[in-house]
């Protein structure tokens, strides 16, 4: 009666991260369910097997569809390439389950918006992957900005950028055609602008730019065949907030050197704060007012005091990890369906709806690039 099964489609770095995080929730946590590794489901039976082996699921199967209509089944969680999250999602939302489905919800607006509305509808607890927002230090630089501490915002200054596409060597995959994917804005760039709407609030307009740089990718590794590359390698653009401030995201996935840097600034008229992803167990404020001479960012490293850190450590500066995160966001993802089924209102955060709006930023960047001009957001 107090059990949640999974239903895991997918098992690659995702699928592994969230059925690591499914295993460990319920040993930090006191939970109204009990996450059940049940069903995982993969391109066949084979792999499949294999895979639910690995990760410790009672069952599989090579056919998601089959996964999404098992009565057993409460919760999807869909860790699949990109082009894949709608039809998932939409067929489990119809079945009456709960979906918690990696970022970004979808490769369209118009898909996002269907799942959005479906969800809706139907008033099933859903979850987008977007883990970056359940950092404890994320929290704390909510809780100052809210607390007026640094002022009003004035400034926010953002970037994601990786590696994982420089070399022009890199074979032709799923990630470089529009279909699967959308490049690198709508792929890690959709973290930036997560972190930008969580931090400062709605964007109003934007004026975006999208370059590609390696046009053609062999189609197999050391292949003289290419093909060519329909998506943005790197994008840029100045973002109109609601509440009157300004700012500007970068988004790279040819950023040689750079490993996972999903960093901001946030500026306001009475202090900053600075973050990267890269040293994500410590945040920098810096608040006017100090003596002459000694003022300067100071670092606050996280501990027991900062949220959710404390279930993985009674220390400060020992440091969570990635995976810990993902288990943060499962925690409240199982907290929402607990809810739910005691027939109270729950929403997990960022849910569909959420995540619809960063895609409605995303493709009004699109837009503005392609038209080369300001873009209202609620114009797309």
């Amino acid at each position: 009666m107090n059990s949640l099964n999974v239903g895991l489609v997918g098992s690659g770095f995702m699928g592994r991260a969230h059925a690591q995080a499914f295993r460990a929730v319920g040993g930090l946590y006191d939970l109204p369910l009990t996450p059940v590794l049940d069903l995982l489901s993969e391109r066949d039976e084979a792999t499949a097997a294999q895979a639910a082996r690995a990760l410790g699921f009672q069952r599989h199967t090579g056919d998601w569809r089959a996964l999404v209509a098992d009565p057993a089944v409460d919760v999807v969680a869909i860790t699949t390439p990109n082009r894949l999250h709608a039809p998932i999602a939409l067929a489990a939302i119809e079945a009456g389950k709960h979906v918690y489905c990696e970022k970004p919800l979808a490769t369209t607006l118009a898909d996002a918006r269907a799942m959005a509305a479906a969800a809706d509808a139907r008033g099933v607890v859903t979850l987008v992957g977007f883990n970056y927002l359940k950092n404890p230090m994320i929290a704390l630089a909510r809780e100052i900005v809210e607390s007026g501490e640094i002022g009003a915002i004035t400034g926010f200054r953002g970037i994601h950028a990786e590696d994982f596409m420089a070399d022009p060597a890199h074979p032709f995959t799923w990630r470089c055609e529009a279909d699967n994917a959308g490049g690198a804005l709508a792929d890690i760039g959709s973290h930036i602008l997560s972190l930008a709407r969580h931090l400062v609030g709605d964007v109003t307009a934007v004026s975006g730019h999208l370059h590609t740089v390696h046009d053609r990718r062999p189609v197999a590794p050391g292949s003289a065949e290419t093909r060519a590359v329909a998506v943005d390698d790197q994008a840029h653009a100045l973002l109109e907030f609601a509440n009157g401030a300004t700012g500007t995201v970068t988004a790279s996935w040819i950023a040689q050197g750079r490993k996972m840097q999903l960093a901001f600034e946030l500026v306001g008229t009475k202090g900053s704060i600075a973050f990267t992803q890269e040293r994500f167990n410590e945040l920098k404020l810096y608040t006017t007012g100090g003596p002459r001479g000694r003022q300067g960012f100071r670092t606050i490293e996280a501990g027991p005091e900062h949220g959710d850190y404390a279930a993985f450590c009674p220390a400060p500066g020992h440091q969570i990890g990635f995976g810990d995160l993902k288990t943060i966001e499962v925690k409240g993802l199982v907290e929402a369906i607990g809810a739910h089924k005691a027939g109270r209102k729950a929403a997990a955060y960022p849910d569909f709806r959420d995540a619809c709006a960063i895609e409605q930023i995303a493709e009004a960047i699109h837009v503005s690039a392609r038209e080369r001009r300001w873009i209202a957001v609620d114009s797309v």
